[in-house]
């Protein structure tokens, strides 16, 4: 969400505000009667003759406002700030300025991180003003609504911070009339706090308000436009609607250049305020080499990778080892999604190093150590592949998640890569606990755990364990036949399978069990399609 600004010292006759965030403060708070441990709480008296000089009031204010700025005293900033309204109450009554200061005591509560008490304060400084009254009343009110959903942002209620928003557009539209700038800044408000809350068709039509109000009020191509655009590229990605997604970034960045902000090439959108090599430009570059790829364009798509990477070569001073790792991965995936496995290898091999004498990201490394499992298997390096994901396992193993949907699905590639390397007692072994892992966090009959069982089937039938890989292939076919329908294809090949298996068990029940060799010979074709159709897990940080 955008950030607050601080409150001016209030004027006798505000004006309506540009934007939701003219009149809150950064970090506002509210405040209540409760007694907080360890702090002796405020005490405002009930009546006092010496609140009634009607200069004390905007003095103090003043005074607090002053003192939070400074960062100082927060606590004597709260004191001024609490002695004011109480001065504003007891000279005027329950007016503007009145209203205006409980905003402030607010703002020193949310600094002080005392949301909830915030919270209390701006409640009652919404009750007191009426618009009907005037927009100076709209405007208290509005500001209150404002800062109230800012407040509840920061508690993470964003449900509620998104009602408070609502409310306050309503007051501002009644005010203003609906294609005013300042409601336009209301608008993006509302759509950046529900992408916060990931409703995206929600986020998507207040972002088109603020466009079309942008287009009436300014010129083409305009700062605004782009900040706009910038936003709605961030929602129709989350959409997966990737050309307009990109259609947006583009022109977000012609908009940029028009204004001086981007001279040397399209989209580098931190730039003017971040230096050319500064982490958050490599990650637009990023975003728009997946946008490229996503719509087929592939020659652009590495071309911004490469853009990314120079970044990350000569990074700014105070980039961190975890952004340019995280970078590295993400430009990774895009390797491997154009059919380069070796590069992508080299980029994640990079990325582990940089993360490795860094504490507390074992379970980062061993993400990257997993894709690296998959890089490897791609390539046909299985020993690597077996010990990559080995390394991912102790890792996962070492943090205490032993249990979880990733850590099964490990276990399943490091048994087909064992597969592969005619590891069959281990690779059963794998198998044996990856099924219990996912029987327990995904069900028996969900289609990653049903394709363990499949494995596991293929592998008791190299070990001669026939009845024991009948009994499975029999659940197995009657899991996708729930799953999938009985025309599916992959129904079809496990019919297959099983009516094999039933006729050789049939011919001979006391047959002892293929070799290894002739095994993995006569069913290499079968093994490896079923290897390859398991093996496309996604392993993202």
């Amino acid at each position: 969400m955008p950030g607050l600004v601080s409150v001016p010292t209030p004027p006798q006759t505000p004006s309506l505000p540009y934007g939701s965030n003219a009149n809150t403060i950064k970090t506002p708070s509210p405040f209540n009667s409760r007694t907080r441990q360890g702090k002796t709480p405020e005490k405002t008296p009930t009546h006092d003759s010496s609140f009634e000089n009607p200069d004390l009031g905007p003095f103090l204010l003043k005074v607090a406002r002053d003192t939070m700025v400074s960062g100082e005293n927060p606590l004597k900033a709260l004191d001024y700030a609490l002695r004011a309204s109480k001065s504003f109450e007891q000279c005027s009554g329950l007016g503007l300025e009145y209203v205006m200061s409980l905003h402030v005591v607010a703002a020193i509560y949310c600094s002080l991180r005392r949301f909830e008490e915030a919270v209390q304060v701006l409640e009652r400084s919404i009750e007191v003003p009426d618009p009907e009254n005037g927009s100076d009343h709209a405007l208290a009110k509005f500001s209150g609504y404002m800062q109230l959903g800012d407040t509840y942002s920061m508690l993470g209620r964003l449900d509620k911070s998104i009602s408070c928003y609502g409310s306050g557009l309503k007051i501002q539209i009644e005010a203003l009339g609906g294609s005013d700038p300042r409601v336009a800044e209301t608008y993006r408000y509302l759509a950046e706090a529900h992408v916060q809350a990931m409703q995206f068709d929600e986020a998507e039509l207040f972002c088109k308000k603020t466009l079309e109000i942008h287009r009436e009020h300014t010129a083409l191509s305009s700062l605004e436009e782009a900040a706009d655009r910038r936003l709605m590229a961030l929602i129709c990605e989350a959409k997966e609607d990737y050309e307009s997604a990109l259609e947006h970034l583009v022109l977000a960045s012609m908009a940029m250049i028009a204004n001086g902000q981007d001279n040397e090439k399209a989209l580098t959108v931190f730039k003017s305020t971040r230096g050319d090599n500064h982490p958050s430009v490599a990650s637009v570059f990023i975003r728009l080499a997946d946008l490229y790829y996503r719509t087929g364009r592939l020659r652009e798509s590495k071309s911004y990778c490469e853009n990314a990477l120079r970044i990350y070569s000569k990074p700014v001073l105070g980039a961190t080892a975890e952004e340019i790792a995280c970078g590295l991965t993400e430009i990774s995936s895009i390797y491997e999604a154009v059919n380069e496995p070796e590069e992508a290898l080299k980029l994640l091999q990079k990325a582990v190093k940089l993360l490795e004498d860094i504490p507390g990201q074992h379970n980062t490394i061993a993400g990257i150590e997993a894709q690296m499992g998959v890089m490897f298997y791609m390539v046909g390096r299985y020993g690597e592949a077996r010990n990559s994901f080995e390394s991912a396992i102790v890792k996962l193993h070492s943090t205490g998640e032993k249990k979880s949907v990733f850590f099964g699905i490990l276990l399943n590639q490091m048994g087909l890569a064992c597969v592969q390397l005619y590891k069959i007692g281990e690779a059963a072994r794998l198998f044996e606990e990856a099924r219990e892992i996912l029987e327990q966090e995904c069900g028996s009959f969900h289609l990653d755990t049903v394709g363990v069982y499949s494995n596991l089937a293929a592998t008791y039938d190299a070990m001669g364990r026939v009845e024991d890989a009948i009994e499975i292939l029999e659940f197995i076919l009657k899991a996708r036949k729930e799953k999938l329908g009985t025309a599916n294809p992959d129904v079809e090949d496990e019919k297959k399978r099983l009516a094999k298996l039933l006729k050789e068990a049939g011919r001979d029940r006391t047959k002892k069990g293929k070799s290894l060799e002739n095994l993995l010979d006569s069913n290499s074709h079968r093994l490896k399609d079923r290897i390859k159709k398991l093996s496309r897990f996604s392993f993202k940080t």
